[in-house]
């Protein structure tokens, strides 16, 4: 489940990076200097708003979660976060192209409220990660149940359980190391 969560991290991350950085470059309406602090207050508010949001669904989630039986279909990590790239590469570039176009306005705010976005969902994936150490588990969602790539959507009943060495993703939807 962290693993879908922390599939956009990256892909927000290094394009809101980029895109500020070229943002930068440009002198915009309201000046570099007015752009790069309004930008850092947009990047810390949508990093805490992207962090805390569904968090007590995740938490009521995990709650309930019951173990996963033979009948379950649990994906691999890296067959999850390739579909949820290829699900949402449309977005992730218009949403880079939107905040490249923002600088002309605001310099470097767009790519900072993006790189903020990855930022707050490397954070939930962190937090998810602690609970799942805690709990020592890990825990999945059924493939039939996830809407689009949302962990917590309606359609999703419960979370599912296993052992920490269950499949190729460590604590918070990382890689696992070898």
């Amino acid at each position: 489940m962290a693993v879908i969560v922390r599939a956009g991290a990256a892909p927000l991350w290094w394009p809101g990076l980029l895109a500020a950085a070229i943002g930068a470059l440009v002198p915009g309406l309201t000046g570099r200097r007015i752009g790069l602090l309004a930008g850092a207050a947009l990047f810390l508010i949508t990093a805490a708003a992207v962090a805390l949001v569904r968090g007590r669904r995740y938490t009521a989630l995990a709650a309930a979660a019951t173990r996963a039986g033979r009948s379950d279909f649990l994906q691999d990590r890296a067959v999850t976060v390739r579909e949820w790239r290829r699900g949402h590469r449309w977005w992730l570039l218009g949403a880079f192209l939107a905040a490249v176009a923002s600088a002309f306005l605001l310099p470097a705010a767009g790519g900072l409220v993006l790189a903020g976005a990855g930022a707050g969902l490397w954070i939930k994936a962190v937090r998810i990660g602690r609970a799942e150490h805690r709990d020592d588990v890990l825990y999945w969602v059924r493939t039939d149940w996830t809407e689009r790539g949302r962990p917590a959507g309606k359609r999703v009943k419960g979370y599912r359980t296993t052992g920490p060495m269950a499949g190729d993703a460590a604590f918070g939807g990382a890689p696992r190391r070898s």
